[in-house]
């Protein structure tokens, strides 16, 4: 392509077609336009031309010519101009500018563009909650009737601002539903009760399933804190909404015996309350994801001690290229299924999640299939060693777990492994911020890209503070590459590099 001046420009590659098969200025034009549209009929006759043209031009052979135009009709596949790829970089940076200045504003943003897909909406409120710039992170307030718009807002708060979450982005409720009666509280005022809410609520704004998403979601738990109750008594709730809209249809007043005599109070049949276990269940349920906080949260400090890294950093922070590598995370096995190799021997797949997402992996050690299929009775938080296969940086990468141990019995700070490629000078500089504070029994072993053709790797200590928060801030930085945190097994056998 070099040689006979095919560049990666689409403008060139109409100079090239001019040039090298005697196109002319329209045609070149029109060949750009197919490479775009990748019309099959099309590009097959303008290779016979292009082959022909070659010849007859440029003396280039069939053969010659037909890899030519091969590159032409693979770049047809994904290919930016100029101005294309400066409009995405000016984008890229607003986008960034946003983030960094008006990051409530931007998740609220994002997460409305998301509103209906609940993987995605995990993966924001995850990322929100473990934003750097404010300690604790952005704060992603619940559902609420008198607070919730239908849509993601900011809302100022005694500490700042909020994400407040949107009353239509639960399961099972419309938001057209929810922009009524957002509209009815911004005209009449908050609703005071549940009694209030269900006489006044729109005309076929809620059935069944929708009122019980809000109440499994907590958007009425400042009527009601017991979810139960209120999931319990759903039609009952709803009934009195079809008789307060049939007394407003007929243009009477006063649904409990007239204005003029005190508001009865609804009498909601007690039910047993739901457990934690229950509650959270039914938080997934409604939201796709744990909301108020996924089981594993319970163990975070002690999972990152050890090297917990979440499953949506590990499959985009940059910690896996084609072939193998090792990770540790922490997640909750939901479910698991036993199968048999073709050898005869017993293995699971598990379903597990996290904070961050869900994903399936495999485990063929023979000690811990008995243990899996306890655990995911009991739905236990684990400890799990894995290794990623990935065929090629471009494909989510394959989890085998190899072990597993549950985050309860899990105690201390492991002995950790941190393993790295050095870029450029902007990788050292990360590494230099990173890694100031020592005072930990982890160990830091860098390969230094010095570019004379020998790699070295080098230890720069053992004395590191290391966990799984800090290696997901290393696999963001620039001029660092697969960064891998793993329990540190054995002496080592480098010798210390001032």
């Amino acid at each position: 392509a070099e040689t006979y001046g095919i560049f990666i420009y689409q403008e060139q590659v109409m100079q090239a077609a001019q040039v090298l098969a005697g196109y002319s200025l329209g045609e070149a034009d029109f060949l750009r336009w197919a490479m775009g549209k990748k019309i099959q009929a099309v590009m097959d006759a303008q290779r016979q031309r292009f082959v022909e043209g070659c010849r007859a031009i440029s003396s280039i052979e069939p053969g010659r010519a037909n890899e030519l135009f091969d590159l032409i009709d693979k770049f047809a596949g994904y290919g930016f101009n100029k101005s294309h790829a400066a409009a995405y970089a000016l984008l890229s940076y607003q986008t960034g500018w946003l983030k960094a200045h008006y990051s409530e504003e931007f998740y609220a943003a994002s997460m409305c563009f998301d509103m209906h897909q609940s993987e995605k909406l995990a993966v924001f409120v995850d990322d929100a909650r473990r934003f750097p710039g404010k300690p604790g992170g952005i704060a992603i307030l619940p559902p609420s009737m008198n607070a919730s718009e239908a849509e993601f807002t900011v809302e100022q708060t005694d500490n700042g601002h909020a994400v407040r979450y949107a009353l239509a982005g639960m399961r099972n409720v419309g938001e057209k539903a929810m922009e009524a009666i957002a509209a009815d509280r911004a005209a009449r005022g908050p609703f005071e009760s549940l009694k209030d809410l269900f006489e006044r609520l729109p005309k076929g704004a809620l059935n069944s399933r929708g009122l019980e998403a809000l109440a499994a979601a907590g958007a009425l738990d400042e009527f009601e804190p017991d979810r139960a109750k209120v999931y319990a008594n759903a039609e009952l709730l709803l009934a009195v909404a079809d008789a307060a809209e049939r007394e407003r249809s007929s243009g009477q007043h006063g649904l409990f015996g007239g204005d003029a005599q005190p508001a009865e109070a609804l009498r909601l049949k007690p039910v047993e309350p739901w457990s934690r276990a229950e509650r959270m269940a039914k938080e997934r349920e409604t939201y796709g994801f744990y909301f108020s906080a996924h089981p594993v949260e319970a163990y975070r400090l002690v999972a990152s001690a050890n090297g917990a890294r979440s499953y949506a950093s590990l499959m985009t922070g940059g910690a896996f290229t084609s072939g193998r590598s090792n990770a540790v995370m922490a997640a909750m096995v939901e479910k698991v299924t036993k199968g048999t190799t073709r050898k005869g021997k017993p293995f699971v797949r598990a379903d597990f999640s996290d904070s961050s997402g869900q994903f399936s992996a495999a485990c063929f050690e023979d000690n811990l299939v008995e243990s899996f299929l306890r655990w995911a009775e009991d739905a236990t938080c684990i400890l799990l060693q894995v290794e990623l296969d990935s065929p090629s940086p471009d494909e989510p990468p394959r989890i085998t777990v190899r072990s597993g141990t549950p985050l309860a019995k899990v105690t201390s700070e492991a002995r950790m492994l941190l393993t790295l490629e050095v870029l450029d000078e902007a990788g050292l500089e990360a590494l230099k911020v990173e890694l100031e504070d020592e005072g930990g029994t982890g160990e830091v072993q860098a390969t230094v890209h010095t570019g004379l053709g020998n790699n070295p790797t080098v230890r720069l200590g053992r004395a590191f503070h290391l966990d799984g928060e800090l290696a997901e801030r290393l696999a963001s930085a620039p001029g660092l590459a697969k960064v891998e945190l793993t329990t540190r097994r054995g002496g080592s056998h480098l010798k210390l590099v001032a």
